[in-house]
């Protein structure tokens, strides 16, 4: 059976891969290269919820497209970052950089500037046929903020913020009419330098794991069932084997955390910064009740990872778990069985800046 993937790029020119994966060859095959606007590379990519429009951080501008089959994808809008209007100025470093879409109605897309201006969440509409419409909403973050990662919990009644500037994990309330968000509260992420930059939720919405990028970690939190703050447990996992990061200093930088199908397992991956280490990738286990149960390996990925290392479990089945690379610029496919992480596909593509995230389309 073929199942199709979507990547993008985190440099010009803009392009949409999608690449075929055999689960019965094993085999990886690119079978179309879409080009999109040449100054809209996408740095994150994500799918809606009728599977029919992808969204994507590209550059100075969020971009919808339609999507009629996994190869005839087309450009349908670009809307210009909302909140500070320096944000979208040639001459700053703000970049669109991470997009969520809502997979309750009403079926908003929210999405983060990054880097210098980037203290709001952006949220847009989308018109009938699912593509970007408007700028509806710039929820207000600190002024030095710049979120990376957002998560929504099962109901997407609250959304979790990942705030990698400002140190912080903010939660809003999702309006179930209008979609706009309320601020309810920010945590500070228990050390100076962890730098909080992804995060996942568990299944029946107890507990957070959250990836901090400098402290090469995941700490694990647990929600009041109240107040939907999340509460550090003193738990945390290692995201680089312990004590490399002495050895070789500010060289690690982890990158993102999500769920197996099931949501049974958590992968979670770090980055090198430098062509000569390798990045990783973790598995955990998950109990029925949220908690972590064990740590069950960690792996050095073949590469640095580049700007990305981008772990993408297969929605639909805990067997296959995709990772992307932009130091080489590849897709690799892995097989989760029996707890083990065994690489069964690779598919390197020559074009600058390949390989941010998949989308595991059908």
């Amino acid at each position: 059976m073929k199942h199709h993937l979507m990547i993008g790029t985190w440099t010009p020119p803009g392009a949409i891969f999608t690449i075929a994966f055999d689960t019965t060859t094993h085999s990886l095959e690119l079978i179309k290269r879409t080009e999109i606007p040449h100054d809209e590379p996408i740095s994150w990519l994500t799918i809606n919820h009728a599977r029919k429009n992808l969204y994507g951080a590209g550059m100075k501008k969020w971009s919808s497209y339609a999507v009629d089959s996994p190869t005839e994808i087309r450009h349908h809008a670009s809307l210009a970052m909302g909140g500070d209007p320096r944000a979208n100025d040639a001459n700053t470093k703000t970049r669109a950089i991470f997009v969520l879409a809502a997979k309750k109605a009403p079926f908003l897309v929210y999405g983060n500037p990054f880097y210098e201006h980037a203290g709001v969440i952006n949220v847009h509409s989308v018109n009938s046929d699912g593509g970007l419409d408007k700028n509806v909403q710039n929820a207000e973050l600190d002024v030095n903020s710049a979120v990376h990662g957002m998560v929504f919990d099962a109901e997407e009644e609250y959304l979790y913020s990942a705030d990698m500037w400002a140190n912080k994990i903010w939660c809003h309330k999702k309006d179930p009419q209008s979609g706009h968000l309320t601020l309810i509260s920010s945590t500070p992420a228990p050390a100076p330098n962890d730098h909080p930059r992804w995060l996942e939720i568990s299944p029946c919405g107890t507990h957070l794991y959250v990836l901090m990028e400098s402290g090469n970690r995941l700490c694990i939190y647990t929600l009041d069932p109240t107040t939907h703050t999340p509460h550090y447990t003193q738990t945390s996992y290692p995201l680089v084997p312990p004590g490399i990061d002495t050895l070789h200093p500010k060289m690690y930088r982890s990158d993102v955390v999500f769920r197996s199908s099931s949501g049974n397992y958590l992968f979670a991956t770090s980055r090198s910064n430098s062509p000569k280490l390798t990045g990783y990738i973790a598995a955990f286990k998950l109990g029925d009740k949220g908690e972590v149960e064990r740590q069950i390996c960690l792996n050095p990925t073949p590469t640095s990872g580049g700007h990305s290392n981008a772990v993408s479990p297969c929605p639909w089945s805990d067997e296959w778990v995709a990772l992307c690379d932009d130091e080489v610029g590849f897709v690799e496919v892995y097989r989760w069985h029996e707890e083990f992480l065994g690489r069964v596909a690779r598919l390197e593509v020559g074009e600058p800046g390949f390989g941010m995230n998949a989308v595991w389309y059908d």
